[in-house]
């Protein structure tokens, strides 16, 4: 008898769907520091909007750590490679409406205006205004143009240029070239032999846009407004500030949100200038912009300027989403699909609670490394956490980042590199002293701390000098760290350019592999001693310093 043969099945249809209207998300590329898992919340949030809107929603991306290249997360994924070509392809064969580009990092944003010349629709901010925020020079004239205050800044295409502006305005300065994420080839420059050494290497010179030079302004705090706009319209925004001062990479910063040392004015300048640049460059869509503000006492001497604005969605964004129980995300597709969207700003004062965001770093596995921050991104995870002031937000974030921290009173090290941080970190000896910490400080620092002689109640405080970590002579704190005689350290570095073996270097080379508390931002170790003071306060006075509530009972839900 003949053998029954099953019918064939139907060949596959690729476009089964293709009655809804589809569209394209890019994801964060492949993964890096500063280009990964930080920008998949907001994917994934533009990705689930679109389908909970009765899309098809395609993701484009290549990193397997990520949510957004989850098999059931999208209609459709391409685990591609994030480049011109490749998404070309995908969107010549695909022939989506539209395609996002502003939430997925510098990566796919940076492929906007060359997708937008190829006849790929973007959504949301339009690709020649993209241009205009990416680009240092165009950014830095309009600017001008508005009024809006920013550092001394100069586009140079010769080194003459470049030294000529240095000289002028006085270092340190810092070259920024454009359309760069995490601070890449960004770099502050404390004198000419730098500059000449910086300006040489290919970071700089191969540079396919303008490399601009400005002005470095120290002691001055960062702002992060992080906003949605319609048409240039803001219809919600946060504002943070960063513990650090400006000049280390926001992705590196710790944050406080809401804001809790900013004047009312200055909150009233960053409101005022976002809404500007959000109106000149007619952004729909999320968008940051990064501020520094020198806070002085009188209002005449207050000054906030503008660093960077970029029309797409920061790493900031899922922490300023989870804080205030709104999701920008969610908003910005719905602004980019042309749906009905609301002004909806968040009222950041009637918040009870104050999040922090601490970030990560591997300075631990990577052998050799220096664990210090500055303007090119290095940490590679972060965490946040609430607390019922800023003080308990900061210890709770600091530890939930894996930061050993020590209440009860062991030794503290200070090993302080610039005049002024030594100046600064004597006020708050008596607090150290109170609690019962014993100090010790690397020869120099001693020295000025001697010399100033520091006293709480009448009695001098007392410190004990440790050589450095390069000396044969004992004690040093080489062997104060082996025998846990120190079990803290506060070390920060004398000079941006960490290249050389230094006893700072040594040294806090020494505390990472001895697993001590290492701090090595002044700003940030002002504030642990500050917090660290307010819970032994609290706790001497048989109060409770720690709050557990979850994130449902700090925005009471349920």
């Amino acid at each position: 008898s003949a053998i029954k043969t099953e019918d064939p099945p139907p060949p596959l249809d690729l476009n089964g769907e293709a009655q809804k209207p589809s569209f394209i998300v890019l994801g964060s590329g492949c993964y890096r520091i500063g280009a990964s898992v930080e920008f998949d919340w907001s994917s994934v949030s533009a990705v689930r909007t679109l389908r909970e809107t009765g899309h098809r929603a395609m993701v484009i991306n290549c990193n397997p750590e990520t949510v957004s290249t989850d098999y059931d997360e999208s209609d459709r994924l391409y685990f591609e490679e994030l480049t011109l070509e490749t998404v070309l392809e995908i969107c010549n064969f695909e022939q989506p409406a539209g395609t996002i580009v502003s939430v997925g990092g510098q990566t796919p944003n940076n492929l906007a205006p060359k997708l937008d010349k190829m006849g790929i629709h973007i959504l949301g901010t339009a690709a020649q205004n993209i241009d205009r925020a990416e680009d240092r020079s165009k950014f830095s004239a309009m600017c001008d143009e508005l009024g809006i205050d920013q550092p001394e800044w100069s586009e140079f295409v010769k080194m003459e240029e470049a030294l000529s502006f240095a000289h002028m305005v006085g270092f340190p300065v810092l070259v920024r070239p454009s359309y760069v994420l995490s601070g890449a080839a960004m770099r502050v420059i404390d004198n000419e032999d730098q500059l000449k050494a910086f300006l040489g290497t290919s970071a700089v010179v191969e540079q396919e846009f303008p490399v601009v030079i400005s002005k470095y302004i120290e002691h001055a705090r960062e702002i992060e407004f992080d906003g949605i706009g319609r048409d240039g319209q803001v219809i919600n925004y946060a504002i943070s500030e960063h513990v650090e001062d400006a000049g280390t990479h926001s992705g590196d910063a710790t944050l406080l949100l809401p804001s809790q040392r900013l004047h009312l004015e200055t909150h009233r300048r960053v409101m005022h200038i976002a809404a500007q640049l959000c109106k000149a460059l007619n952004i729909s869509g999320p968008f940051n912009v990064q501020f520094m503000s020198q806070e002085g006492s009188s209002s005449s001497v207050r000054a906030v300027k503008v660093i960077e604005c970029n029309v797409r969605a920061s790493r900031t964004v899922p922490f300023v989403s989870k804080t205030l129980n709104v999701n920008f995300i969610e908003l910005a597709t719905r602004v980019m699909l042309k749906q009905d969207v609301k002004p909806s700003p968040v009222y950041l004062y009637d918040f009870e609670f104050v999040a922090c965001k601490a970030p990560m770093f591997s300075f631990q596995r990577l052998s050799g490394s220096d664990p210090h921050v500055g303007v090119e991104m290095q940490s590679t995870g972060e965490v946040a956490c609430f607390g019922q002031n800023a003080n308990e937000a900061f210890l709770k974030a600091l530890i939930a980042s894996g930061v050993k921290v020590f209440f009860e009173p062991c030794g503290i090290l200070l090993s302080l590199g610039p005049q002024d941080h030594k100046e600064t970190i004597l006020k708050y000896l008596p607090f150290l002293d109170e609690m019962g910490f014993k100090i010790y400080a690397t020869t120099g620092t001693a020295s000025y701390i001697e010399a100033n002689a520091p006293k709480r109640k009448g009695q001098r405080i007392s410190v004990s000098p440790l050589s450095n970590a390069v000396t044969q002579k004992r004690p040093n704190v080489l062997s104060a760290m082996a025998d846990k005689s120190v079990k803290m350290v506060i070390c920060t570095p004398s000079s941006r350019d960490s290249g050389g073996a230094t006893a700072g270097y040594f040294l806090r080379r020494k505390a990472l592999e001895s697993q001590l508390t290492l701090l090595v931002n002044l700003q940030q170790a002002l504030m642990f001693i500050d917090a660290l003071y307010e819970k032994w306060n609290v706790e001497r006075q048989g109060g409770e310093f720690w709050t557990l509530d979850s994130w449902q009972e700090c925005h009471r839900i349920g």
